[in-house]
């Protein structure tokens, strides 16, 4: 396995729900095996493996609708919002990327070249809190796929739905990897002036050579910071995300990182453990004999230590955390490090946001309409309340 610049996924991994098998073959012309011709685009036909360009594709989707609700007891929120399918930012462990293979797609390469917008994102916002039996209580933005991504710079779908947001006084959380948060400060200080607005920024690793094959597209770790410290600066209430922590490749860093963070100005810190589900298991495998061969073993060795033999165990009150003494020894770890600095690693600032202010907005039967841009891969209900929640934001 070789890696693509600038691309996490070393392989278009095929989907569980993909009708065509693709193999690699050696057809004797030296190019290392021709992936199967099922997915392929048609510039690419006569392209080896090594040098495929993967250009990005922007695909416009009307969505139905555009508020997922959950009753996870392990996560802090009960409804969010994502404007986009895929992600460009191309974090290898992402764990939204199986959900690529509801459309026929690779959760690999697929998953973060060819990437859905949802361009009547803002006006199905609108018509939802529109209606009479709505309840307001806050919105996770960007849980799933970077609200943030490359191309939310020229496509704005964010942005406009924290104006939907905003106009309607609507609590609202924010999580990025992306420096292009700052695009919008304006809006996230006014909401958090009145406690509408909350954001965190994940933090993988300071190392950027790490950072730069972990999540090839999203913001340098020192660009985060600065983030954080824009976002501080502004009067909005930010956190850090370190997730996920991988054993031996991003681990020792976990006190660093929080280190840094505080510093930079974030009050309240959360960790997550690796997660590996449906194909993102033999993904993240390929990934590490491509970037890591001399530790890939080892890696997976503790991944399973921490997971019950398993490669994932998805069970509430586990799943983020992991079990038994090795995932405890980093449950310590990060307890007395944000101890030492102050952070709040139970604030619930979550919680704190207040849905009293809400107003109903009118209803407006336009959709402004986006002009999708083409991206260059050069580009860069209640819920029931358990314990031990994931303290994302």
């Amino acid at each position: 396995m070789k890696a693509k610049k600038g691309r996490g996924a070393v392989s278009n991994l095929q989907g569980r729900y993909e009708q065509w098998t693709r193999e690699a073959i050696d057809d004797g012309w030296g190019n290392g095996g021709i992936i199967g011709t099922a997915d392929r685009d048609k510039t690419e036909d006569d392209e080896p493996d090594t040098s495929l360009t993967w250009k990005t594709q922007i695909i416009e989707e009307h969505a139905k609708t555009i508020l997922s609700r959950n009753q996870s007891p392990d996560v802090p929120f009960s409804i969010s919002l994502n404007p986009y399918r895929g992600c460009e930012h191309g974090c290898i462990y992402c764990f939204a990327r199986p959900t690529h293979s509801y459309l026929g797609l690779s959760p690999g390469l697929d998953f973060e070249r060819k990437i859905f917008a949802k361009i009547n994102a803002p006006e199905l916002l609108r018509r939802e809190l529109a209606k009479q039996s709505y309840v307001p209580e806050p919105i996770a933005l960007g849980v799933n796929t970077d609200a943030y991504q490359p191309c939310e710079r020229d496509l704005r779908l964010t942005r406009r739905v924290l104006e939907v947001l905003r106009e309607c006084e609507h609590p609202v959380a924010l999580i990025s990897k992306s420096s292009l948060m700052e695009r919008d400060m304006d809006l996230l200080s006014d909401m958090a002036s009145r406690r509408l607005a909350v954001a965190a920024v994940t933090i993988t690793t300071l190392d950027p050579a790490v950072a730069r094959t972990l999540e090839p597209r999203a913001s340098a770790p020192a660009r985060r910071l600065r983030t954080i410290r824009t976002l501080a600066d502004a009067g909005i209430p930010v956190g850090v995300s370190v997730a996920p922590v991988i054993p031996f490749v991003t681990e020792p860093d976990l006190e660093r990182v929080l280190t840094a963070a505080a510093e930079a100005g974030a009050i309240n810190a959360g960790y997550v453990m690796l997660r590996l589900p449906w194909e993102i298991s033999p993904l993240f495998r390929q990934w590490l004999e491509a970037h890591f061969p001399d530790r890939a073993a080892r890696v997976m060795s503790r991944i399973r230590d921490i997971r019950g033999g398993k490669d994932y165990d998805s069970s509430f009150g586990r799943r983020m955390r992991g079990e038994g003494i090795w995932a405890d020894l980093i449950r310590q770890r990060f307890d007395k490090t944000v101890k030492r600095l102050g952070l709040n690693a139970h604030s619930r600032r979550f919680k704190r946001l207040d849905s009293s202010r809400f107003r109903a907005p009118a209803i407006t039967n336009s959709i402004k309409s986006v002009t999708l841009p083409e991206v260059s891969s050069k580009a860069n209900d209640k819920k029931p309340k358990g314990t031990g929640q994931f303290e994302l934001f």
